[in-house]
Formats: structure tokens, C-alpha cells, sequence
């Protein structure tokens, strides 16, 4: 069995919310465990990442914001020292504006993609 079919049966999800991450998954989207956040699905992309909220409707939500990733893990943007960081514990990795347009993509492709319907 596969992560991303473990996720399905663990998450006890619709048939509706299993064929939007198909879908996802289709166009080169991970479906990924995030540990920190178990009733979340992790979706992963690049170097970017969001946490899907399953809901009634047979949908998903987005929970927070998309990340950056460091080390596999969700950072914060900060400002310190003139200059703006993704910084996750004590790693940082300098914002700049690829890493901004990455993240822009990621996040229009996946609401558009949790908009289409079959």
C-alpha cells in the first residue's frame, strides 16, 4: 500500500476528497505526512507546501498559508537585519524573488486546482 492511499484510509476521506488528491497527485503533486500536523493532508510540490483541511462538501480547505520548505519542514518569512529570511529552527534561507515566484505558482496552481471539479 502506498503513503498516499495510507492517508486515504486513515483519514477516513470521501471518494470526492481522494479523487482531488488524485488529481493533484496526477499533475505532480506529493501527498505528503506532515507529523507536527496528522489531521492535515501535506501536499508538496517543489520546494513548497500547504496543509489541506478535509470538509464537509466533500472538499478540502487550505489551513494556513503555503510554505517554503527547509529540511522537509514549514518555515515563516521573517524580517531581521535589513534582509528577509525563510528561517525554520535555526536554518535560514535568504527570500528572494524565484523563491517568492515559486511559492506564488505553487499557491494559484493548487487553489485552482481545489476550485476545478471533475
Amino acid at each position: 500500500m502506498n503513503c498516499e492511499l495510507i492517508v486515504f484510509v486513515l483519514m477516513d476521506l470521501t471518494p470526492q476528497q481522494i479523487s482531488i488528491l488524485k488529481r493533484l497527485h496526477k499533475l505532480d503533486f506529493q501527498i505528503v505526512a506532515f507529523p507536527m500536523y496528522a489531521n492535515y493532508v501535506g501536499v508538496r510540490k517543489g520546494n513548497c507546501a500547504a496543509l489541506l483541511a478535509p470538509v464537509v462538501g466533500d472538499q478540502f480547505k487550505l489551513h494556513g498559508q503555503p510554505a517554503y520548505l527547509l529540511g522537509g519542514n514549514f518555515s515563516v518569512r521573517v524580517t531581521k537585519n535589513g534582509g528577509e529570511w525563510f528561517v525554520w529552527k535555526k536554518e535560514k534561507l535568504e527570500v528572494t524573488t524565484a523563491r517568492l515566484n515559486e511559492i506564488s505558482a505553487f499557491s494559484t496552481e493548487l487553489a485552482d486546482l481545489l476550485l476545478a471539479h471533475d
